[in-house]
């Protein structure tokens, strides 16, 4: 698969505050690549330094396996900050702005603003927008030209959950159609519903990698109980795959090891003479492994 962006040990101070450090990823055409981390992570500063709005102390970063800079930029729609739009002009006519800024025709306006859901209001003053709607002409300004990849910065942050929805749709329709996303957020639930891969930021430094599907796939989590729960403890305790998290009067969290099913589960405590009443199970979260990430990680500043 084509090599869409090399990022190799990108390093950016503000003072004495390091923002980023020794950063190293790449990301594959196709890919919906989730930057992720809390506050103060580093995902803004690392998305402008790679679309050249910031510049790195070291390091290194390529486009499309030999370019960075304005010929990169063609094929690249970013939204780091929400664009200025002027409230008393109407969409289109921001958009021409846009367009005229970027050195490109009016003819692929009405084709953003139906991607995005917004060509009834074409005419509308930018300011009589609701939040969801101007976040949606944001991500119509970055689809101008038809980019072949898109920067998002926490493209859903301030939205309500009906304009979380609207959004996210719009970026799942647009990898559908096969463009490379990168995608920076702190909300965990939208990075699990969107992207196929995710890069994990702590104090600036990547603290894991992976696809998505396989960072959940390591472990699984299940609520057991029994009329005996003392003696279902005990039993738990004696399984190599089983780790007890949590015990409550009615019920005791475990995590299973890969490999280990609950029907495997079951069958062993019915050999071990517990009976079961309750055997639940929960796909563990996202949320849970970057809790746990950022927890164990030794990188604390």
């Amino acid at each position: 698969m084509k090599t869409i962006l090399k990022v190799e040990g990108l390093t950016k101070s503000f003072g004495k505050i390091r923002a980023v450090s020794n950063l190293s990823f790449e990301v594959i055409q196709g890919q919906v690549v989730g930057v992720l981390g809390p506050n103060g992570s580093g995902k803004t500063t690392t998305l402008g330094l790679i679309l050249g709005i910031k510049f790195p102390d070291s390091g290194s970063f390529q486009w499309f396996n030999r370019e960075k800079g304005p010929n990169a930029n063609k094929h690249i729609g970013a939204l780091i900050e929400v664009p200025y739009f002027y409230p008393y002009l109407d969409l289109e006519k921001n958009l021409r702005i846009v367009a005229l800024v970027r050195g490109q025709g009016f003819n692929d306006i009405q084709r953003v603003l139906d991607v995005v859901g917004l060509s009834n209001r074409s005419k509308s003053a930018y300011y009589t927008l609701s939040l969801g709607m101007k976040q949606r002409l944001a991500l119509a300004s970055a689809l101008l030209g038809n980019p072949d990849v898109l920067v998002l910065d926490e493209p859903t942050n301030g939205l309500d959950p009906e304009g979380i929805a609207e959004v996210r749709e719009i970026i799942k329709k647009q990898s559908e159609m096969g463009k490379t996303i990168i995608l920076a957020s702190h909300i965990l639930d939208e990075v699990e519903k969107v992207c196929s891969d995710v890069v994990i930021l702590k104090n600036g430094e990547k603290i894991a990698q992976g696809k998505v599907n396989e960072l959940l796939s390591e472990k699984v989590l299940a609520s057991v109980s029994a009329e005996n729960m003392d003696a279902l403890e005990n039993c738990l305790k004696t399984h190599q795959k089983v780790s007890i998290q949590q015990v409550k009067d009615n019920f005791i969290q475990i995590s299973l090891e890969e490999g280990l099913t609950t029907l495997e589960l079951n069958r062993w405590l019915i050999e071990k003479g517990i009976i079961i009443s309750t055997l639940e199970f929960h796909k563990k979260s996202l949320e849970s492994q970057f809790l746990e990430l950022v927890k164990d990680h030794p990188n604390q500043k």
